[in-house]
């Protein structure tokens, strides 16, 4: 395994099987100490404890990746998908111009370097000698076409990312000026997602603004293929990437598998060799087989409720109503029964070792089921409130749900639950019914892009387009218009309190990252966003 710049692995020998313990410090986290391993391996079963050392296999070609996908995805254009889940596909097919690293630093991507010209001018150098998977040329001409389908496309769900910027100029073939209204520190980082995915602007046209979705053509070291809806999404090697010596794999296959206990059996029996988000309860049983490797770490995922703060909502424009159901959650139980512990509480929607972490903001809404029912009280619901839920219809989200609905009778909210699959579940509260989601945040390279993305009036996850506080959308605008690291951190600190004084949302818990795959699968190496990148993987023979 390759070791992530500043990280510590540790590997444990867990009876035959192997698990993989990351603690990363880059982002301010503790190096955990001898006993701190220890104490986990001894929780998980450990035989014998080992670091991790570097070692050199062949990495041979062929085999195909199979990965058990827990989400259909809501769109192969990056410029209109309306789920997080949907980036560990996109990542195969499509490049960005900025890449990063596991610890969320910027690297070249497709853009081979850049710098800003002035405070609001950013020069691109682009790639040379990349070609789309249609045999269209990637140069300048590709990015200014990206730039308007993102922008100016009307079914676009990532307008907030390139709000800063004004036009894009090609000033010869491989070298564009993004010119920008006012600075943006963020817009680095803001293209290594969605943003910087660069599609081919042949295929686009061709295909139509909606046919594009289900026939993506990028740059990406995998070529799609098919994608049956609900069923699989299928990639090949893509015989002329840019990237010397790449791919390794014949091909991706996503098997669609809503119920991550199905996800992880299907692996378990060799239907497919690589699962993401296994169940924190099954830990240890898969450790302790020989067959298998599975990674614990941290990520930025997090279980959350989604407000509807649209007009006319009623009593979720009341922010003492956001309140009540923030101060009414026991996020200790919740965390004890859904992670079995292995998570962390989460008070917004950055966890404890990232620097938009303040301990101000974690003194927010102790748990106060007193406080609460005040609240909805004061609000004129002290006879009892009703809202309308929307959830998944997996066993886990069945279950995070009943919790939560419990939570909130005690302080006497009741609710009434519309149940469906992720995708329709998430059509569904992007057509505006429901009063609250539960779903997740999957994370952003960025704090910045999070909270513009969830928080600003212009935000495509903002229902309604609500604006609780004229305030937070000036703080949220600053996140973005600094570029003073310290200065833009003391923003992002500030609109992260305006957030949670407004009570836009409910985080409950940061997931841990647990992955388990084929011992015969290598490569892969974790990143701290939790979505699996699958660039430089190879099946050993």
């Amino acid at each position: 395994m390759r070791r992530a710049a500043g990280s510590v692995i540790a590997m444990v020998a867990c009876k035959g099987g192997k698990t993989m313990i990351h603690s990363t410090r880059a982002t301010g986290r503790p190096r955990p100490t001898r006993r701190d391993v220890l104490g986990m391996a001894a929780a998980l079963g450990a035989g014998a404890l080992v670091f991790d050392a570097p070692f050199a296999r062949a990495q041979v070609k062929g085999g195909e990746l199979r990965v058990s996908q827990y989400s259909n995805p809501s769109s192969l254009d990056p410029s209109t998908g309306r789920s997080g889940a949907d980036h560990t596909v996109l990542w195969t097919i499509y490049d960005t111009l900025v890449d990063f690293s596991p610890d969320l630093k910027p690297m070249p991507g497709l853009a081979e370097s850049w710098e800003w010209e002035n405070e609001t001018t950013l020069v691109l150098k682009l790639r040379q000698g990349v070609t789309f998977h249609d045999g269209e040329p990637f140069n300048s001409a590709a990015v200014q076409a990206n730039f308007d389908h993102a922008k100016n496309g009307p079914r676009s769900t990532i307008r907030q990312d390139w709000a800063s910027v004004d036009s894009v100029e090609a000033r010869d073939d491989h070298t564009v000026a993004l010119n920008l209204s006012e600075p943006d520190g963020a817009l680095v980082m803001v293209l290594s997602d969605r943003a910087g995915m660069m599609a081919s602007p042949k295929a686009i046209r061709e295909s139509g603004e909606a046919g594009f979705d289900r026939t993506p053509v990028g740059t990406g070291q995998m070529k799609f293929v098919k994608w049956d809806d609900a069923q699989q999404v299928v990639t090949e090697r893509n015989e002329s990437y840019w990237r010397e010596g790449m791919p390794h794999l014949d091909g991706i296959t996503f098997v669609i598998i809503t119920d991550n206990q199905t996800g992880l059996r299907s692996v378990l029996s060799g239907q497919n060799n690589f699962v993401y988000r296994v169940p924190p309860v099954r830990v240890e049983e898969v450790s302790k087989n020989p067959d298998f490797t599975t990674y614990i770490g941290p990520q930025l995922y997090v279980q959350m409720v989604y407000f509807n703060l649209s007009e006319g909502r009623g009593p979720m424009e009341d922010v003492r109503v956001r309140q009540a159901i923030n101060y009414a959650m026991n996020k200790e139980a919740y965390n004890t029964i859904v992670t079995s512990g292995n998570g962390e509480i989460a008070h917004c929607q950055f966890p404890k070792a990232t620097e938009a972490y303040t301990d101000e903001i974690g003194a927010m809404y102790p748990y106060d089921p007193d406080r609460a029912k005040a609240l909805l009280k004061e609000a004129g619901f002290g006879g009892g409130l009703k809202l309308v839920s929307n959830h998944y219809s997996d066993p886990q989200s069945a279950q995070r749900m009943e919790i939560i609905a419990a939570m909130l009778e005690a302080v006497g909210i009741t609710l009434e639950n519309t149940v469906a699959a992720v995708a329709q579940s998430n059509k569904t509260w992007n057509e505006g019914v429901g009063d609250i989601h539960l779903s997740a945040w999957t994370g952003r390279p960025d704090p910045a892009m999070t909270l513009s993305l969830l928080f600003h009036k212009n935000a495509y996850y903002n229902k309604g387009g609500s604006e609780p506080s004229v305030e937070l959308t000036e703080a949220i605008d600053e996140t973005r218009r600094l570029v003073d690291a310290e200065k833009r951190m003391e923003s992002i600190h500030r609109a992260i309190r305006l957030e949670r004084e407004n009570a836009m949302c409910l985080p409950m818990v940061f997931e841990p990252q647990i992955i388990t795959h084929a011992n015969n699968v290598k490569g892969w190496e974790p990143n701290i966003i939790g979505k699996p990148r699958y660039g430089g993987m190879w099946m050993e023979s």
